[in-house]
């Protein structure tokens, strides 16, 4: 079981292959394309040795948005048309500290404060909405862009934006508006809707329950609901894990390696776009060997932190512009 923080998750996914023992690992699978990139190679090493391999994104394994794929597929929402993916919620924030010799420990286990250990929190709260903006076009994005921002005054010093807002486009030219919102007292939503060109969908609802339904024509209201998926056996996590357990016992082919690291990708592509303000593509996605920190295999409790608060106890921010990190 993976499921530290996602910057030595390469690192360890390496060793397991190595070892040949089945794995679950959970998301985000790592902050950055490189590492993404060798899980991926890894993924290919074990499916040569039979492995098992389970990647945390469990929405998947939900038997009511797996029947919506199914009408989707069928055409009966007609062309998707539109994505519309949110997870908004309150804040969360972190105080300035000064620096000390438990200062990379620090950034280890200070939840997603800095970007190199764990993704960031639009990520880790986000991956799930965009994982299901791929499986819903059954495609990867080909270019993202987006914006962000942080509260007026804010004393937050991590590396976050409290706000993103990401717009990807997919091969056929249909879009998914993906948003994050991390600040208390506003509007919230966290839910995928679905506009197709005969009728809309609820993929899913909050905390990632099993909403499911279509609606007779493209009002989103839940008086115009005309089908609901039939309640789940089970949650969406047990599944998984039932899934994966099957799997082992009855030594089916099982490896979610690759799928699961090029929807991690696309949130990463996202993200970049927002921290850089620039228009980013899947080719430089595919072709990106960037790491946030380039020693996490000899990283122990002696090695220099990757990133240092400056004399104000806040973290380098991503900077529009200047910022890059694919």
């Amino acid at each position: 079981m993976l499921t530290t923080r996602a910057y030595p998750r390469a690192t360890h996914f390496d060793y397991a292959v190595e070892k040949g023992v089945n794995v679950f690992m959970e998301k985000s699978f790592s902050p950055d394309p490189g590492g993404l990139h060798r899980m991926r190679r890894a993924g290919e090493a074990a499916k040569k040795k039979n492995l098992k391999i389970a990647a945390g994104l469990q929405c998947r394994h939900s038997v009511a948005r797996q029947a919506l794929i199914e009408k989707i597929r069928n055409g009966e929402l007609g062309s998707v048309d539109l994505i519309r993916a949110y997870r908004m919620g309150g804040g969360g924030s972190m105080g300035p500290h000064k620096p000390d010799d438990k200062e990379l420990e620090r950034q280890i286990r200070g939840s997603c404060a800095v970007l190199w250990a764990s993704s960031g929190l639009m990520i880790e709260l986000l991956i799930h909405q965009i994982d299901e903006c791929c499986w819903i076009k059954d495609a990867w994005p080909v270019t993202a862009h987006g914006l962000g921002g942080d509260l007026p005054h804010s004393n937050d010093c991590s590396q976050n934006l409290h706000s993103y807002s990401m717009e990807y486009t997919f091969p056929d030219g249909t879009a998914a508006l993906v948003g994050n919102r991390n600040v208390t007292g506003c509007y919230n939503d966290f839910a995928t809707y679905i506009l197709g060109s005969q009728r809309a969908a609820q993929f899913s609802g909050n905390v990632h329950a099993a909403t499911v339904h279509t609606y007779k024509d493209k009002r989103v209201d839940k008086a115009n609901i005309d089908w609901k998926a039939d309640k789940e056996p089970c949650n969406p996590w047990q599944a998984e894990w039932n899934d994966l357990i099957d799997a082992i016992r009855n030594d089916k082919p099982y490896n979610e390696t690759e799928r699961a690291m090029l929807s991690n990708l696309a949130a990463v592509m996202g993200r970049a776009a927002v921290h850089s303000g620039k228009l980013i593509t899947w080719d430089q996605m595919m072709s990106s060997t960037f790491r946030f920190c380039d020693y996490v295999d000899k990283m122990d409790y002696d090695s220099p932190p990757p990133v240092m608060p400056d004399d104000q106890g806040r973290y380098p921010a991503p900077t529009p512009g200047r910022w890059t990190e694919i």
